[in-house]
Formats: structure tokens, C-alpha cells, sequence
């Protein structure tokens, strides 16, 4: 059935196109590969760091036994190396919202994502330097990733009709936790079968890769893709017609962003989700192995299950949000608050149930139904940005995403001093439950706070330059005439 948009004069745009034929899902897709590719370049250290510090058994020639470590870092240390990433991540989130605003998300995403492959693939010699030099690299990714995330809200600002929101954001947050899911699951057999530089180099010669794919086929809008068709890029326009503009560093209104409930609601909500993420992403493959007494390739492998059904969740979740906005069943503010804080209520009873339960099977099973569910948040949350002021969505994204990157700085470093001996299972009881806390605290914020309309100051700056086009084009007009 073909879809119908009015455009701002008032003519019926019509799209017919299948899926397949639609450029923008091909973006999507490309999308999807990239935060792949983001998070097996990110989370790659958390199952390589668990080969780099295992204690082999060395037999020589004369028959002697020698227990080895080539790195032997102690807990506090390790957990200094898995967090040494976002020293750097935090410190681009903002600035690159704003760069992604003036010069286009595509440009950045890509060289973010490249040169944080090429530094992978330099991870081996780096971490034979010394451990000094090793957090230096990581935090220079850190630097390089942080601008993905913000230039991703101002792709989709160009791209994305407000309908298909979910969805093409749900598609994107599933490439990150599918990206868990292949580095989780694949990094242990990779480090057993080759050795832990191999889950360094892997995955930057994949990265790279994909950077030739992206620079041939992504643009900053459809109206620079000569390749999409005139009936598609008619009907994004016209959908895109209510909230086009252009913003720049000039007309950003910081104090209105910043002093707005609406925007730190996301921003404790991401903080949350976040907290929970790093927290099972550095920890499960430790807490596995040395808890749970898995192997090391047991243990990635176990570790990525919660991820795999998230990734699956996500695309379920994406459709069914924007279809309870296309029946009109619920509003965009009621999506987003009923999705998110479902998601958190859920992933806090399944957390302290993991806590509180000594069956590890049963421990996989909480940790798997609460990662799952929190697929949820991204239609609240994740997406929210886009309802509130889609012409400043980068910057949102990356205020946001600066706040939710604390806990991947400190989190590591909590559990570092929390879990001293990591063959305790009361010590990482209280990993679980300070990870419940956090997801309650960011419900509460949330539900009072979060709104999905168009905020007062977005449309207000919106409709300034709307009127300032206007003006400029009617005295050129007049000054042809004259």
C-alpha cells in the first residue's frame, strides 16, 4: 500500500517503493555494519584482556614446568585498562554533535570509525610497550569513537522520516549489540586458536573495510545522493518538510538545552542504560570464567548471549513502536515513556534476582531476560532526541552520550576495587545490585521528566530561521526587481 505525506504547499507525495529499493535502508544497513564494527573495535579488549592476563603453563625443553603471565596486571590495573577507552570517548561527544551539525554526520562517522581501526590494529605493539603506553592507545580510540554516536542523530535528521524513527534507530543500536555478540563470542576461540593479538587485528582489518564501502555509498542527505529515486527523496522531504533547518554553532540555544527537563531525562536514562552495558560488557567475561568456572572461549561465548537476543529484540521493538504512533494508539511522549521505563523496571527486578541466585544457569537466564528487555529503551530514550529538537539532535546526542559515558569510566574501577578476589560470589553480588540501583534511578527521572513533543525553544528557533529564509529570499526578490 503505498505511503502518502503532504508537502508544505499542500500536494499529495506518494511511496510506493519495497523495502529493497529504498536508499534509505540501504544507509541503514551500512549503519547496522558500522556499529558492528564500533563495538567489536571497543569491546574486543573485554574478553582479549582475559587471555592477556591468564596464567599459562609453560613446559621447556629440560621438562621444567613454568606457570607465566605475559601481562601480570593485578585487578585494579585491568580495571585502569578497561576503562582507559573512555577518557577519550568523553572528551569528543559534545564537540563532535557540533562539528556533525556544521559539516555532516557521514564524514565523521566514517573517519571515527577508521581511525579507531587502524589504532586496533596497533593494540599488540602498544601493549608490549608497557601498560602506560597501551591506555594511551585506547584512549586515543576513546577520542575517535566518541564523535560516532552524536553524527548518527544528525543523519538520521536528514534521513529519517518522523515515522520510521524507531525503527531506523532500533536498526542501529541492534549493530552495536549484535557487535557485542561477534566480538564476545568470537574474541576466546580466536585468542585459543591464534593468540590474543588476533582479536586486535581481525577486527581492524574488518573496520577498515568497511570505511571503503561507507566512502562509496553514504551522503549527507538524499538531496546529495545521485543515486536514490526521485519518488523516495520526494517523499523524505516532504515528511522532513515541518522540522528542516539548518543549525549551526551560531544558532544552537545552549541555555534552553541545558536548562531544559526533557533533555537531562534522556541523559539519566542513557546514563543508566549505559551503566548497566559497560558493566555487563567488561565484567560478564571475568564473572564467567572465574565465578562460574567457564572456559575462556565458554565464557565470551556466555557473555554474548544477553546481547543476542537484545540485537533480536531491537528490530521487534523498533516496528512496534512506530506502529502504536501510525495507529494513533499512543503518542510519541507515551511511547517513549512507556518503552523506556518497562525496559528499566525490568532489567532492575532481573539484576537483583542475578544477585541473589547461587544456580548459575538460572543466573544466565536473569542476565539474558534483563539485557533483552532493555531493547525497550531504545524506542524511549535512544530516539528521543529526534522528537524533542531534531535540528539540534547531534548536539542532544552528544550532551547525552557525555553523561552516559561516565559510567564506562568508573564502573570498570568500581568493580575493580568491589571484586578483589574474583572467585567470590558475594563480592560480585553487590555488582549486581548497584547496577539495579542505577536502572531505578533512571526510571524515576524519566517517567516525571521526559517529554516526545517539540520543545518550546526548538520551535521557536525553527520557525526564526524559517522566517529569516523567507526575509533573505524576498529582498533578493526586490533587489532583482530594482
Amino acid at each position: 500500500m503505498p505511503i502518502e505525506v503532504k508537502d508544505d504547499k499542500g500536494n499529495v507525495i506518494t511511496e510506493s517503493l519495497p523495502i529493497w529499493k529504498k536508499r534509505r535502508y540501504l544507509l541503514v544497513m551500512l549503519v547496522f555494519f558500522g556499529f558492528i564494527n564500533i563495538y567489536t573495535l571497543r569491546i574486543n579488549l573485554s574478553v582479549g584482556i582475559v587471555a592477556m592476563t591468564e596464567n599459562k603453563l609453560i613446559v621447556h625443553e629440560n621438562g621444567t614446568e613454568e606457570w607465566y603471565k605475559e601481562f601480570d596486571w593485578n585487578t585494579k590495573q585491568q580495571g585502569l585498562v578497561l576503562s582507559s577507552f573512555f577518557y577519550g570517548y568523553i572528551c569528543t561527544q559534545f564537540i563532535g554533535g557540533i562539528i556533525a551539525a556544521k559539516i555532516g554526520g557521514h564524514i565523521i562517522l566514517g573517519l571515527g570509525i577508521f581511525i579507531t581501526a587502524v589504532l586496533t590494529l596497533l593494540s599488540p605493539i602498544a601493549a608490549r610497550t608497557g601498560i602506560g603506553a597501551f591506555v594511551a592507545l585506547r584512549v586515543l580510540m576513546g577520542l575517535a569513537e566518541g564523535f560516532t554516536f552524536p553524527c548518527m542523530h544528525q543523519i538520521w535528521s536528514k534521513w529519517a522520516p518522523p515515522l520510521e524513527r524507531s525503527r531506523m534507530a532500533a536498526i542501529q543500536y541492534a549493530g552495536t549489540f549484535i557487535g557485542m555478540v561477534i566480538s564476545l563470542s568470537t574474541c576466546g576461540i580466536l585468542a585459543d586458536t591464534y593468540g590474543w593479538e588476533s582479536v586486535f587485528y581481525v577486527y581492524g582489518i574488518v573496520g577498515c573495510i568497511w570505511y571503503v564501502f561507507w566512502l562509496a555509498i553514504a551522503r549527507a542527505s538524499p538531496a546529495n545522493d545521485r543515486f536514490i529515486s526521485d519518488e523516495e527523496k520526494r517523499y523524505i522531504e516532504a515528511c522532513l518538510a515541518q522540522t528542516k533547518s539548518t543549525p549551526t554553532a551560531k544558532n544552537i540555544p545552549y541555555k534552553d538545552i541545558f536548562t531544559s527537563a526533557a533533555v537531562w531525562a534522556i541523559a539519566a536514562s542513557h546514563f543508566a542504560e549505559n551503566w548497566g552495558v559497560y558493566t555487563m560488557l567488561t565484567q560478564l567475561p571475568l564473572f564467567f570464567k572465574h565465578n562460574l568456572e567457564f572456559d575462556l572461549s565458554g565464557s565470551g561465548f556466555i557473555a554474548a548471549v544477553p546481547y543476542l537476543v537484545l540485537g533480536i529484540m531491537l528490530f521487534l521493538v523498533g516496528y512496534l513502536a512506530d506502529w502504536f504512533q501510525e495507529r494513533k494508539i499512543l503518542t510519541t511522549s507515551q511511547v517513549r515513556r512507556y518503552f523506556n521505563c518497562l525496559a528499566f523496571v525490568s532489567q532492575t527486578t532481573f539484576m537483583m534476582l542475578a544477585a541473589y541466585q547461587q544456580n548459575r544457569v538460572l543466573i544466565i537466564v536473569f542476565i539474558t531476560f534483563g539485557a533483552s528487555l532493555g531493547a525497550l529503551s531504545i524506542c524511549g530514550y535512544g530516539v528521543n532526541h529526534l522528537d524533542i529538537a531534531p535540528q539540534y539532535a547531534s548536539v542532544l546526542m552528544g550532551i547525552s552520550n557525555t553523561v552516559a559515558t561516565i559510567p564506562g569510566i568508573i564502573s570498570p574501577l568500581i568493580a575493580g576495587f568491589i571484586v578483589t578476589e574474583q572467585t567470590n560470589a558475594s563480592q560480585w553480588k553487590w555488582i549486581f545490585i548497584l547496577t539495579s540501583c542505577v536502572y531505578c534511578c533512571g526510571c524515576l527521572i524519566y517517567w516525571f521528566f521526559a517529554s516526545g513533543e517539540l520543545q518550546p525553544w526548538a520551535k521557536e528557533k525553527t520557525e526564526e530561521i524559517v522566517e529569516k529564509k523567507i526575509n533573505e529570499s524576498s529582498s533578493e526578490t526586490e533587489v532583482t526587481r530594482f
